[in-house]
């Protein structure tokens, strides 16, 4: 198969180079100069513990590329996802479509710019960073799964499924996409919690005096779902059954203890989100991929207080008003104890 990935950072990167290995004829597409450079100089190195080896995978910035694909990837950060899909559509053939490697419901924002026809759903969980312009770190196994957003079984979708198992050949089918994409969302924002301080997120999700604070996010995103139709889907640990808000708390924590062990098991102990502000010292996927819980609980009147407060105590990290401690996590922890 024929892919454009347009983003090469830690999902697309790692994702695009391992196609390429397998025989897909892949190209890249990413904004950053020094990356697209370093892939064109040296191919694109994926280094860790599972894997070590390099793509020879041509690499373009936006403004360079010239094709049309009918398979596109997405996997560029959630906030980016509108300019981006407008820049690739161009790119997009009649009868193609766009894959969305990406955290969040990116997916609303596609079809909304391409159509519905031309929008596929995708859930992952791997660990990934990028670590360097041409170096991807591919640092543990997760979820990886692939599905139609009207929960259609297409021959399309099944097409797409062979050839993501050169990738991960534990990769799956849904018919139900939405309900991945809400279970990540729940386990989405309790990772945006453990980067409020410099915890990984083993250690984090492991630690006794915040756990309220990882049961009550999650319900709230639980209760968004619910009221929105959505059935939660489980994946690495997460069971979204365990943080309904009929819950017993037993089911809860041992729901935390399994996504402690599976994220023990991975080299990559630290959110995408804690790299952002610690490391690459740039702005998160915060409005992006929590806003929307805000906007569509609202929607069905159900109150989202504790995500509205985690909002904004990132955006007072991210702007070097509140420092990553668990000094600040104590503020969300308030947050709960008052809810």
């Amino acid at each position: 198969m024929r892919f454009l990935i347009w983003g090469a950072g830690a999902i697309g990167g790692t994702i695009g180079a391992h196609l390429a290995r397998a025989g897909h004829d892949v190209a890249f597409v990413d904004r950053a100069e020094d990356h697209v450079y370093a892939i064109n100089r040296a191919g694109l190195r994926i280094e860790g513990p599972l894997a070590q080896f390099v793509a020879r995978v041509p690499a373009f910035l936006p403004d360079q590329f010239v094709g049309e694909f009918e398979h596109i990837v997405l996997a560029v950060k959630a906030q980016d996802t509108a300019d981006a899909t407008r820049a690739l559509a161009a790119h997009l053939s009649a009868d193609g479509y766009v894959v969305s490697a990406q955290n969040g419901l990116n997916e609303l924002v596609i079809k909304s710019i391409v159509g519905d026809a031309r929008t596929m759903g995708c859930f992952v969980n791997f660990g990934a960073d990028y670590m360097a312009p041409g170096v991807i770190q591919y640092a543990g196994r997760g979820a990886v799964v692939l599905g139609e957003i009207d929960g259609q079984l297409t021959p399309r979708v099944r097409e797409l499924h062979r050839a993501f198992r050169d990738f991960d050949d534990a990769a799956i089918v849904t018919t139900n996409i939405w309900g991945y994409l809400w279970g990540k969302l729940a386990y989405g924002a309790q990772l945006f919690a453990t980067a409020l301080t410099n915890d990984s997120i083993a250690d984090a999700l492991a630690d006794p005096r915040y756990r309220d604070v990882y049961v009550e996010i999650a319900r709230e995103v639980m209760r968004v779902a619910r009221a929105r139709k959505i059935t939660p889907e489980g994946f690495n640990g997460f069971d979204p059954h365990a943080f309904a808000p009929d819950a017993e708390r037993e089911v809860a924590e041992r729901s935390l203890d399994d996504m402690v062990a599976f994220n023990r098991r991975s080299a990559k102990t630290h959110s995408g989100i804690w790299r952002d502000i610690a490391v690459r010292k740039r702005r998160t996927e915060t409005d992006a991929q929590l806003g929307p819980i805000v906007t569509l609980g609202t929607e069905v009147r159900v109150p989202t207080p504790l995500v509205s407060r985690l909002i904004e105590l990132m955006h007072e990290v991210e702007d070097g008003k509140r420092p990553q401690s668990h000094e600040t996590l104590d503020l969300l922890k308030l947050a709960a104890t008052r809810g």
